[in-house]
């Protein structure tokens, strides 16, 4: 199925691993141009190189700290037109209210909640004067399915939930779309380092991470292809009639009690 996005401009940020590469893996081959944005600079140049070789599409990087404003504006000044804004760099701890500290839940959110507001800020006005844009934020089942073992993300995903509801009501108004993916337990390093946080949390062993993923739906977790696909769908015109709404991707996990 054509997704009719061939050579629109799409910024991925997070996009050198996890859920973010396959982000930029599935846009590519819809013939999309990408900006890809994290931290970590060989990452970034490793993983643009990998995806240019397959797709032959363009692929600019900027590394930097997306927990930082400065980093952020720094990002849209030097890459200001785009068609998509897939929101995805996030690292919210794991653990018990008592576990995080203010100072480690703040430099958390600055990251995935503020860092999603501003850039959203930032690229939001420019769709909105050329009537036309799509915002993905990937949020987390965490903002629908709250436990108190990671209490800062489940707070953290909820209030992007609600961001995302408020924003892409009246988006359309200027023809843009914001639309939220809530993933599930998606096999990324993220998922195994916050499985071991919640093993030591529970029996104060990380080593049995692996038994926080027992009895999922399907018998396995969520892969990032998975994920990214239907980014792909909620940014394209086949999806057209998405906003404000969180797609929730979790096989049912919710409901399994």
């Amino acid at each position: 199925m054509d997704m009719q996005i061939r050579g629109k401009r799409v910024l991925i940020t997070g996009g050198s691993k996890g859920i973010g590469l396959a982000c930029a893996e599935a846009f590519a081959a819809e013939g999309c141009d990408l900006v890809l944005a994290s931290r970590d600079a060989a990452a970034l140049d490793k993983a643009a190189g990998a995806i240019r070789s397959r797709h032959q599409v363009n692929i600019a990087t900027q590394a930097g700290d997306l927990g930082d404003p400065a980093a952020r504006l720094a990002l849209h000044a030097a890459h200001p037109e785009i068609d998509v804004l897939v929101n995805n760099a996030g690292a919210i701890p794991g653990g018990t209210l008592q576990d995080i500290s203010l100072e480690r839940w703040q430099q958390a959110w600055a990251l995935k909640v503020f860092g999603y507001i501003h850039l959203t800020q930032l690229y939001l006005p420019a769709m909105e004067t050329r009537k036309d844009g799509v915002v993905v934020n990937i949020i987390g089942m965490a903002g629908r399915a709250p436990q108190a073992d990671y209490i800062c993300g489940a707070a953290g995903n909820a209030s992007l939930i609600a961001f995302t509801a408020a924003l892409g009501g009246k988006a359309p108004d200027s023809n843009v779309r914001v639309v939220g993916i809530a993933p599930g337990a998606t096999m990324t390093e993220r998922i195994i380092t916050l499985s071991k946080s919640r093993a030591k949390t529970k029996w104060g062993d990380e080593g049995r991470w692996e038994e926080m993923l027992a009895g999922l739906p399907l018998g396995r977790a969520g892969k990032p292809e998975e994920i990214a696909d239907l980014a792909v769908f909620c940014a394209s015109p086949r999806g057209g009639y998405l906003s404000g709404t969180t797609i929730e991707v979790d096989a049912g996990a919710q409901y399994r009690g």
